[in-house]
């Protein structure tokens, strides 16, 4: 079997970075080594650094369903444009939503032959009036997906019921039994109506009429909720897209405690800050939303103490007319897409913070790898892990403009942005997927099962 030489000054490994040989051959990585072989196949990386590929476990494809918005055969490039090796689907805004055996299947088949990098899917754990889908989560389990999405606020689409306390109380157990983590959209939505009703005739167009209608509290009061439940049943809580830095305190004393609990915060929290957001700029509304630089440096403080695990896009595209650019933030969609920028926007703040890039390695590879059970596999450079590797050029300046972007709907916060650090190559299990700005080769993405 070919044996291929990945050889770069600047290897990114779990301990540190330092000059290294990644040997690659039948899709792995077979040893690291000081120096190529004799009769290998070298890539030189010459100057740029070789990260493992990222391993994204928040991402709406949309497929089947909304391909209008985004879909597999665009999603997947974005991701490889990226320096994205592995995404997680999320089980909503497609239609069906993957809240059973049989929607799975139907994604499955959506996604067959499309894909540019390897994928799983989450299962849904949704609630309906008191009768939730707590009877097929372990037939999703067996099925395949690595844990399952929550929702304990309204999500925006009608088929993916928001989960109220007493189908918690149901589902949280038959999750605990599997061993799979429960992803949970944390906001409350109690809060936010309180707030909304207090707003009156504010200006809609205003982002600080939005974000006084998504108060700290509504994330507050959701957080304590699945701490308290956490603690109750013993299921693995991962917390999704934390914004509210007011939120790492009782995070850490959780964890502290030993509860199963992780956490994941977003680029767009970490780069942006309420302030900078103009009048209009829907762009930028997600939720929960952006809030302020100050709250901002205390998400970054939280990566720094280990209190935030890891950090994935929440990548939600839509057409661009949903995004209402220039009018209300009330009527436009809240997402907000970036899969093809997340590695050097967060290279960005972390070279500001002081982190380096075995930091961005572990909270955008290995540690989503283990969250979606593919540690081991994906997520890091190591000998019999999957040869995904990123070459990235970590000194280059650019600025982002729609032809960076990859998805189908060139709609970002990010076009115009001046970011440091560049996806140079991607390679999926060894073969190449993207370079110098361009796909290479088939859809070779694939289904990862464990």
């Amino acid at each position: 079997m070919s044996l291929t030489a990945f050889v770069s000054q600047r290897v990114v490994f779990a301990d540190g970075v330092r000059a290294a040989c990644v040997l690659v051959s039948g899709g792995k990585i077979v040893a690291i080594a000081e120096e190529s072989p004799s009769g290998a196949t070298v890539v030189d990386c010459g100057a740029d650094a070789l990260l493992p590929g990222l391993v994204d476990t928040h991402v709406h494809l949309n497929e089947p369903g909304r391909t209008e918005w985004e879909g597999f055969a665009t999603g997947t490039q974005a991701a490889a444009a990226g320096g994205v090796t592995t995404i997680v689907d999320m089980p909503l805004n497609c239609l069906p939503e993957t809240t059973n055996v049989a929607a799975l299947d139907w994604k499955r088949a959506a996604a067959a032959g499309q894909c540019r990098v390897d994928w799983r899917a989450w299962g849904g754990a949704v609630g309906s009036g008191g009768h939730g889908n707590s009877g097929e989560l372990e037939a999703l389990a067996r099925a395949g997906v690595p844990g399952y999405k929550c929702f304990l606020i309204y999500p925006g689409c009608d088929g993916f019921g928001l989960i109220d306390e007493a189908e918690l109380r149901r589902a949280m157990p038959v999750i605990a039994r599997t061993g799979l983590p429960l992803l949970v959209h944390a906001e409350l939505a109690g809060p936010c109506e309180a707030a909304a009703a207090g707003l009156g005739d504010a200006d809609l167009r205003a982002y600080s009429t939005y974000l006084a209608s998504r108060p700290d509290a509504a994330e507050l009061q959701a957080i304590e909720k699945m701490i308290r439940l956490c603690r109750e049943f013993g299921c693995h809580v991962h917390i999704v897209h934390l914004a509210s830095g007011k939120a790492l305190p009782m995070l850490q004393a959780a964890k502290a405690e030993g509860l199963k609990l992780t956490v994941e915060t977003c680029p767009h929290y970490l780069y942006f800050a309420a302030e900078e957001i103009r009048d209009g700029e829907t762009l930028k509304k997600c939720a929960p939303p952006i809030r302020s630089a100050a709250n901002r440096e205390r998400l970054w403080q939280g990566l720094r103490e280990g209190t935030i695990d890891l950090v994935a896009s929440d990548h939600s595209p839509c057409p661009a007319a949903m995004k209402c650019v220039g009018g209300s933030f009330r009527d436009a969609w809240g997402g907000i897409a970036s899969l093809s920028l997340g590695l050097p926007v967060m290279w960005t703040g972390a070279v500001t913070h002081g982190f380096g890039l075995e930091h961005v390695a572990r909270w955008m590879a290995a540690e989503p790898a283990r969250l979606a059970k593919l540690e081991g596999r994906k997520g890091r450079i190591a000998a019999g892990y999957d040869a995904d590797l990123v070459v990235f050029s970590p000194e280059e300046t650019w600025t982002v403009t729609d032809s960076d972007l990859w998805f189908r709907h060139p709609v970002s916060p990010y076009t115009g942005e001046r970011l440091r650090g560049r996806v140079k190559r991607t390679f999926l299990r060894g073969a190449a997927v993207f370079e110098d700005g361009a796909m290479i080769g088939d859809a070779a993405g694939r289904e990862v099962r464990v």
